[in-house]
């Protein structure tokens, strides 16, 4: 075999997801039946799937070395994880935010009394984009990378003003317990392509709807928000896992490095002196008072601290944690909303 002579630049790969309807079935292409649109997320770096092939190589006893006879592999038993990260924007953030919080519109909402949601190798014609395809795009003919069943199960956006202005970036986690769909696909094409409708920290121009815990007019240098909602696989079949879960903690959390100024200079006293049971406050990042269509913000009705830290930049800033709370075992209110 000769050497190939060619070679790929990163930048050249893309990454398509895509609402999936029938469970073991990857959303086709255009000429495909039911087909919902692949959209391309604006992505830094794609990442790298991380197959979750299990392995044996133990030396059986007769030898001191590993013989073809002792190598085992098994592709049924796997939890596949793929990762990626990048800018957000409107289209890929509204699939992504409706999945992972099976809220079908904005403001994407957790209520208090989430619930474990399950799907199984019998789910058609789902709806609320639950299920996901996910598509790694090469540039290499006949070589790319396709998921079925796959589940967001973590979301982090952030922003600092120090970096692209404030713009919002993103990175996701997603997972499936199902055998991998087509690792030399070729019928796969972007149906919708990157468009430049970004978000920026400089949104949210109003300082009372800039609160930490309860504390408004926070001068912000950075924030990171954290969503998760995991998925259980069980049902060993020969495609894999039969059945999904969205089960654990469904939690909120952020961060934020903000001005060490006269409305933050007790945040160490009002994190010590925490009450057992009860919010601290209202944690908004939002341009309104209200979650919207159309702006990126969240809220947190109920916050609690969770860490206080000084950070010695050029000004003296605060690091602050926080985490949302539930209004109650049997309340619907939301744990967090997201607007975008």
């Amino acid at each position: 075999m000769a050497i190939a002579g060619n070679a790929f630049d990163p930048k050249e790969f893309q990454f398509l997801v895509a609402e999936q309807d029938d469970w073991g079935t990857l959303n086709p292409d255009s000429s495909g039946s039911p087909d919902n649109p692949y959209i391309a997320l604006d992505v830094d770096s794609i990442g790298s799937p991380t197959l979750g092939v299990t392995q044996v190589l133990d030396v059986r006893s007769g030898s001191r070395v590993l013989q073809a006879t002792d190598f085992f592999q098994d592709i049924k038993g796997s939890i596949k994880e793929i990762s990626v990260s990048g800018t957000a924007t409107t289209v890929g953030l509204d699939l992504l935010l409706s999945n992972l919080t099976g809220d079908a519109s904005v403001p994407y909402a957790m209520a208090s009394n989430i619930s474990t949601s399950t799907l199984t190798s019998g789910t058609t014609n789902q709806t609320g984009q639950q299920l996901l395809s996910i598509v790694y795009k090469s540039p290499a003919s006949g070589k790319d990378l396709a998921f079925k069943d796959c589940f967001c199960t973590n979301l982090t956006l952030n922003g600092d003003a120090n970096t692209e202005g404030g713009r919002v970036k993103f990175s996701a986690t997603f997972k499936t317990g199902s055998l991998v769909a087509d690792l030399t696909n070729s019928s796969i094409t972007t149906d919708t392509a990157i468009a430049q409708n970004n978000y920026f920290m400089s949104g949210w121009a109003t300082g009372t709807h800039r609160s930490i815990a309860g504390i408004a007019e926070s001068v912000l240098s950075s924030f990171s928000l954290e969503l998760i909602n995991d998925v259980e696989f069980v049902g060993l079949t020969s495609t894999g896992f039969e059945q999904a879960t969205r089960a654990g903690e469904a939690s909120a959390t952020a961060s934020f490095t903000v001005l060490y100024d006269d409305n933050f200079t007790g945040l160490f006293e009002t994190f010590n002196n925490q009450t057992t049971g009860a919010s601290q406050g209202v944690t908004l990042m939002n341009p309104d008072s209200s979650i919207g269509d159309g702006e990126f913000g969240f809220k947190m009705a109920s916050s609690i601290i969770t860490d206080v830290s000084f950070n010695e930049a050029n000004l003296m800033m605060l690091d602050v944690s926080v985490k949302a709370l539930g209004a109650g075992e049997g309340s619907s209110t939301a744990l967090i909303e997201v607007g975008c």
